[in-house]
């Protein structure tokens, strides 16, 4: 494993750490790099882009002169696209560039850019990122005690407020956070710059041979029980209401034979 110096804002040694070297000592792989950085760019664009078509631009949509006897060629609109000033055929329009790429490709472009940083020993651990101000002149002098004097991609773990605004108002620097690293950020810097704590986060991320934590399987899952309806409380039984009685009629008289 490489055994890189860790160093604090003022640039002097407080230490070491061993980095990975499936991480930072993994073969640079030119491909990746390069499809890797083309799909971030391609995702970059607007694709805002758009013609007038033959529908769009202004002119009249009457025919121009009767199409036989003339001797010119037949024509049957100003806004032709054989015409100047007419509309574009086959332009561009309005549309994503965005695709798809597979995670371990990007995982394999980062393994790639991370080690050719360490290669050309333009890596530098810093303890950590404990700025007391977010002026950007502390920033830029810890940072050319740093040799960071060119451009510089800082990366960062967790939310460092002095770190986000003294930054972000110097040009040739840039911060990102670990869990968003771009490989064409890697290499678009002259120097990468991470903390202590960024470069734990990476190698626990980036390692293909770290052991995932493994969910259980569903089928071993018991069923939670179903809830128990309670009963509802039976209401007292109200007493049958007696009929009254029918009333009897009258025996019929017989007469008299």
């Amino acid at each position: 494993m490489p055994v890189v110096d860790v160093v604090n804002l003022e640039g002097k040694k407080v230490g070491q750490v061993e980095l990975a070297d499936s991480v930072f000592g993994a073969e640079v792989n030119r491909h990746l790099l390069h499809e890797a950085s083309r799909w971030y760019l391609n995702g970059l664009r607007r694709g805002t882009h758009k013609v007038k078509e033959k529908s769009e631009v202004s002119g009249a949509g009457r025919k121009l002169w009767k199409q036989k006897g003339t001797g010119r060629a037949r024509i049957g609109s100003i806004r032709s696209p054989l015409w100047r000033h007419g509309g574009t055929v086959h332009g561009p329009r309005p549309r994503s560039y965005e695709y798809a790429l597979p995670k371990k490709m990007l995982l394999g472009a980062l393994r790639s850019a991370l080690s050719a940083k360490l290669a050309e020993e333009k890596l530098t651990i810093v303890d950590a990122w404990s700025l007391n101000t977010h002026k950007t002149k502390t920033l830029r002098s810890a940072l050319d005690k740093l040799n960071a004097e060119k451009t510089a991609l800082l990366v960062a773990y967790g939310d460092n407020r002095n770190l986000e605004l003294a930054s972000r108002n110097m040009e040739g620097v840039k911060l990102s956070a670990s869990n968003v690293l771009q490989p064409y950020d890697i290499l678009r810097h002259d120097r990468v710059v991470v903390s202590k704590d960024a470069a734990a986060r990476l190698i626990r991320t980036l390692d293909p041979e770290h052991a995932s934590a493994e969910a259980p399987h569903v089928e071993s899952i018991a069923p939670a029980p179903a809830p128990k309806k309670e009963a509802a409380p039976k209401a007292a039984a109200k007493p049958a209401a007696k009929k009254p009685a029918a009333a009897k009629k009258p025996a019929a008289k017989k007469g008299k034979e």
